[in-house]
């Protein structure tokens, strides 16, 4: 009876080791045992067996418990079935056999030759019963089953791709994976979505596919190659889960939610450090070290964590999981929210592989650092959906490039791109902008996603001017105007319509700053008057204003330092002491229909005649349509005595009198009074270091190192070193703020020459507005190396602090690209070198 339990039990060893086995990923196989094995069964079994008893000694003695292995020779599987785990005996009733151990396998060859043993085994294959070879649809009518004595292989059909790329039936051909996610590799030569992808149709996107993905990036120099590798992450991505398209483009872009969401992650460093020291058993103290030793906290992070081992393997992390528990962490707020965001920070570090722990720790940061713009992820996923087009009912065509020349397809590319990246800086949200470009293609994407109020699009930019003639030269032929540029900040004025579309909601209107952040609380003033600033008959609307500082009793236009005194969030209008007046200058959007592609002139036209004019609340930007250098003079003279900065000059009739959204376009040109002496722009730099002061200055920072960003390589190159331009009470004003922003050593990605490391590091947080006499070349410096001379950067000379840009981000601060435009633009230079190719206008 005992010996029968024990059978049943083998019995359902062999049923489970069946069913591990015969869902290998890529290969079925059930070995064969080539011998004859030992069958441990009651008296009553013992005659149906062919296998002769073991002897009595053997009996008795206590066998050890042996892996199980089928017997192909005694077990058979009928013809008009699959492959089933719960096929456990064959037709004779016979038992599955036990693997011998050493002892037995000893006794057996000194009763046994080796010759009887084959001659029994050929007998044995010579049956009917034992001589099988079936083949057979099982799983998918695309994987053909070979069973024979010796193993039983699954074997996929190749899938057949015409021309042009059409896969029928391509995703039914292996529901498995082929590459294993640790191999993962989107650079790889003539990528193929579905075979090089290392998940499966319908399956959630492996995390370790994005961060395989970032790691490959981070390591390529080459813009045009990083497109690629991106491209065709994407492309498998639509092919085999479009679900995970959305988090996977707002987590290679470090983002959570559009910027009007405001929603950030709000880890401190020291609350970062902590949650992985607490996984990893080190101390803060040792993970400093080590990051400072790295240069990158998140390579310290995942070096810990490849040398820690746990008890429990923990599930595989999904990319749309992360990316969900990323949000959950931004939106933690209230008492012990810190602990919690601690806890949830270990709870996915703990399951990370590989290189996930690095990316995972640089998300929380905040700072990707792997050298992808914005613009550049707009492109792949052009080059993406144009080589893989997405279908609602599932992708079609793998790879349409097929059959096409390489100069039609680029055509094809580049058209969609400029599509994509005009519907976004129109609709700068991705949770509406992907879901429609799945939905319903390239093509169709600029009627799913428009202008709308409530969503901030990226406003218009203007070139600097140098000169007066400048202006002519730009717009000859063309009739122009000239505006006054109010030393303020700009607003992006949003009022939507009620439920019905009758009339404006009020209740629900907002403004956005000019980086797309929500300043509706910043304001509560001008929400109270809004309703006095429209007629009757505006149901919605999109105002680009300037609010500039106030001073209602002498009506004269404050400086923006007192500006930018007002509390910056949830103000109460009751206690605001600096008033504000709002300046006018542009209709974008009016009852239902946008503006921007409309001429300057008829868009004007319409603000007067749909707003009014309160002095000291509502006024229009003052303008003057000039034909002349004597009436630009005139009117740069005038705005100069209205406290204003310069003007703004720009076409009235035309093509290039259109809204050219999120670009910096040289159809607007900004004429400032100190543009017409020295360099032709003042320029916003990022500090990075600062010098201990000495005299006078001694207790603060004394001397400053400022540096540029360098958009394409997102490293911040040094600029300059600057001590001019502040009062006393500034440096201890700003040696306090930066105090805030203290770091160990220098960022991976600041490039600096060793003769000017400062004494003190800064985290990139502050952009500094900077005015300088002229831009030189530079050994030294790093700003722009290699763009106009290959072994030197560009500095400026005799730089002066004009003010803190608290309305700018390091990401916005002057790019390495505007230096070297600003140094080519120079009269010094243009006088001795040819004449610089004019840079077209592109999205910034």
């Amino acid at each position: 009876m005992i010996l029968k339990v024990a059978n049943v039990k083998r019995f359902l060893y062999i049923k489970k080791s069946v069913i591990l086995t015969s869902f290998n990923k890529n290969r079925l196989i059930i070995q064969r045992s080539s011998k004859r094995q030992r069958l441990n069964s009651s008296d009553s079994d013992s005659s149906k067996s062919p296998v002769k008893s073991a002897p009595e000694s053997d009996k008795k003695k206590k066998v050890k418990r042996q892996r199980i292995e089928s017997s192909g020779s005694e077990t058979e599987i009928p013809k008009s079935e699959s492959p089933s785990p719960d096929k456990n005996e064959d037709k004779s009733g016979q038992s599955p056999k036990t693997k011998q151990s050493p002892k037995e396998k000893k006794a057996k060859t000194t009763k046994k030759s080796p010759a009887s043993d084959d001659n029994k085994n050929k007998k044995k294959s010579s049956s009917p019963k034992s001589k099988v070879t079936v083949k057979e649809e099982v799983f998918s009518p695309k994987v053909k089953i070979e069973k024979n004595v010796n193993e039983i292989a699954v074997s996929p059909v190749p899938v057949k791709e015409n021309g042009d790329g059409d896969t029928k039936n391509a995703l039914n051909n292996d529901n498995e994976p082929k590459v294993m996610d640790t191999e993962y590799n989107p650079s790889k030569s003539k990528y193929h979505p579905i075979n090089d992808a290392c998940w499966s149709k319908g399956e959630e996107v492996p995390y370790l596919a994005l961060a395989k993905t970032l790691e490959v990036i981070e390591a390529t120099s080459a813009r045009l190659k990083m497109i690629d590798i991106l491209s065709n992450y994407f492309r498998s991505v639509i092919v085999l889960t479009p679900e995970d398209l959305l988090p996977s483009v707002y987590m290679c872009l470090n983002q959570l939610a559009p910027a009007y969401h405001s929603l950030e992650l709000g880890i401190a460093e020291t609350y970062l450090m902590k949650a992985v020291g607490q996984c990893t058993g080190r101390t803060v103290q040792q993970l400093k070290a080590a990051a400072s030793k790295a240069g990158d906290l998140g390579a310290a992070a995942a070096h810990a964590r490849a040398t820690q081992r746990t008890m429990f393997k923990q599930p595989p992390l999904k990319a749309r999981r992360v990316f969900l528990a990323l949000k959950e962490i931004a939106r933690m707020t209230g008492h012990a929210s810190v602990n919690k965001k601690i806890a949830k920070i270990q709870s996915l570090f703990t399951a990370c592989r590989n290189c996930e722990a690095k990316y995972l720790v640089r998300s929380l940061e905040g700072k990707l650092r792997i050298g992808l713009a914005e613009q550049s992820l707009l492109q792949a996923l052009a080059l993406a959906v144009t080589t893989t087009p997405p279908d609602p009912e599932g992708v079609k065509v793998l790879d349409a490039s097929k059959g096409l020349p390489a100069e039609e397809f680029k055509a094809r590319v580049d058209s969609n791109a400029f599509t994509i990246k005009k519907t976004y800086c129109e609709c700068p949200n991705y949770d509406a902008v992907i879901p429609a470009l799945l939905q319903y293609g390239v093509k169709d994407l600029p009627k799913h996603c428009a202008l709308t109020p409530g969503v901030p699009l990226k406003p218009m930019l203007a070139h600097p001017a140098r000169a007066v003639q400048e202006l002519f030269d730009r717009f000859e032929g063309s009739d122009f105007t000239c505006e006054w540029k109010y030393d303020g900040e700009r607003a992006q004025i949003h009022v939507p319509s009620t439920a019905d579309g009758s009339s404006a909601d009020f209740s629900n209107a907002a403004i956005f700053s000019r980086n797309q952040e929500n300043n509706t609380s910043k304001y509560p003033d001008v929400l109270h008057r809004l309703p006095s600033l429209l007629k009757a008959g505006v149901s919605s609307c999109v105002l680009d204003c300037e609010v500039v500082a106030y001073d209602i009793q002498a009506k004269q236009i404050l400086p923006f330092q007192i500006l930018s005194t007002r509390k910056r969030k949830d103000a109460n209008e009751a206690e605001i002491k600096v008033q504000v007046c709002v300046y006018a200058f542009d209709l974008l959007y009016l009852n239902g229909a946008a503006l921007v592609s409309s001429p300057l002139k008829e868009r004007r036209a319409l603000l007067k005649e749909h707003c009014n004019h309160i002095p000291g609340e509502w006024e229009f930007a003052a303008s003057k349509d000039c034909s002349n250098i004597e009436e630009v003079q005139t009117a740069l003279a005038d705005a100069v005595k209205g406290s204003c900065e310069g003007l703004m000059v720009k076409a009235l009739e035309g093509p290039r009198a259109a809204y050219d959204i999120a670009r910096r376009s040289h159809n607007w040109l900004k004429l400032k009074k100190d543009y017409l002496e020295g360099v032709g722009d003042t320029v916003d730099a990022v500090v990075i270091g600062g010098y201990l002061g000495r005299g006078r200055r001694a207790g603060v920072y004394g001397g400053f190192l400022l540096a540029c960003r360098d958009s394409q390589g997102e490293e911040y190159q040094s600029l300059c070193k600057i001590g001019t331009g502040f009062s006393d009470e500034q440096l201890q004003t700003l040696s306090q703020q930066l105090n805030e922003h203290l770091i160990d050593a220098p960022r991976t990605y600041y490039r600096f020459d060793s003769s000017h490391r400062p004494d003190a590091w800064f985290e990139s947080a502050c952009v500094w507005e900077v005015r300088c006499a002229d831009l030189s070349l530079s050994p030294a410096h790093r700003a722009a190396l290699g763009l106009v001379d290959r072994d030197k950067g560009i500095s400026l000379r005799f730089p002066r602090f004009v003010r803190v840009r608290e309305d700018k981000t390091p990401e916005q601060a002057t790019s390495s690209q505007q230096i070297a435009q600003l140094y080519l633009n120079q009269d010094q230079v243009k006088n001795h070198a040819p004449a610089p190719t004019q840079i077209e206008d592109d999205f910034y």
